[in-house]
């Protein structure tokens, strides 16, 4: 296998170009996006530098402390993109379970990944811990986004079926039922079509990012399949307990549905 070929700074420049194109398309088209694309494309440039020799510091100086703050900082900050999303719509109760469903949903499922399937050593691995936990927190930051819209819309569009149904004897929990379900649904389908599609009609990041460096296509496969079902454990994980303890902040104690 041959090595991986080093991008210099005129051949990364090139590259531009493309966001040049789109500026092209906005504007003859009337498209008010200028400010967005070029915001969007400085500051992912920034982000990833930055970050990128923040991780070669951290992966020459290993230490569980550094990772475990890494580990909090992107959890925190998935928790606040959410809020941010949400903005005016979400009650203390539920921005509280969407915190906590978060941390135990993604934390959980990356332990069992690293330390059962991957087995890596030490367990505060950066190399490791730090790329796969960004992955399995981004992807269920999206369910989460999903879900959590999903749930809120249909508690107010539904209001009068849950209402009815609570009148007739329903429980809080058999009257959002088929919410819960419905929101579940929603969040984790985007994960599914990835698979569904992983192959044949894409090659996922991670995979693509393997083979360049010279690994080999088999043992790049081996991982992207391990970290895919890992993905769809922690988003299922995350959406399910943000679901199962999220309905309960739209009912008061006496079973009511708020207003």
């Amino acid at each position: 296998m041959n090595g991986i070929i080093d991008l210099s700074v005129t051949q990364l420049m090139l590259a531009y170009v493309f966001v040049a194109f789109v500026l092209f398309i906005v504007r003859i088209r009337g498209i008010k996006r200028e400010r967005e694309i070029l915001l969007s494309s400085v500051r992912m440039t920034l982000q990833l530098m930055l970050t990128g020799y923040l991780l070669l510091y951290i992966f020459s100086n290993p230490s569980p402390l550094l990772t475990l703050v890494i580990i909090g900082i992107m959890e925190s900050f998935a928790v606040c993109t959410v809020f941010i999303k949400f903005k005016g719509k979400l009650s203390n109760g539920l921005k509280r379970v969407i915190a906590a469903s978060m941390s135990i949903g993604t934390i959980s499922c990356l332990l069992y990944f690293l330390l059962v399937v991957v087995r890596i050593y030490p367990w505060y691995d950066p190399q490791y811990f730090i790329p796969i936990a960004g992955m399995m927190i981004g992807n269920s930051m999206t369910g989460i986004s999903i879900g959590v819209n999903s749930l809120v819309e249909s508690m107010t569009v539904r209001r009068a079926v849950v209402e009815e149904a609570l009148m007739l004897g329903a429980s809080p929990q058999e009257a959002s039922r088929d919410i819960v379900n419905r929101a579940f649904d929603a969040a984790i389908l985007p994960t599914i079509n990835s698979m569904l599609g992983m192959g044949i009609v894409f090659l996922p990041g991670m995979m693509t990012g393997q083979i360049l460096s010279g690994t080999i296509p088999t043992t790049a496969i081996t991982y992207q399949i391990a970290i895919m079902l890992g993905i769809l454990g922690a988003v299922s994980s995350t959406v399910l307990i943000m679901l199962q303890f999220g309905y309960r902040t739209f009912f008061n104690r006496q079973s009511q549905l708020l207003r």
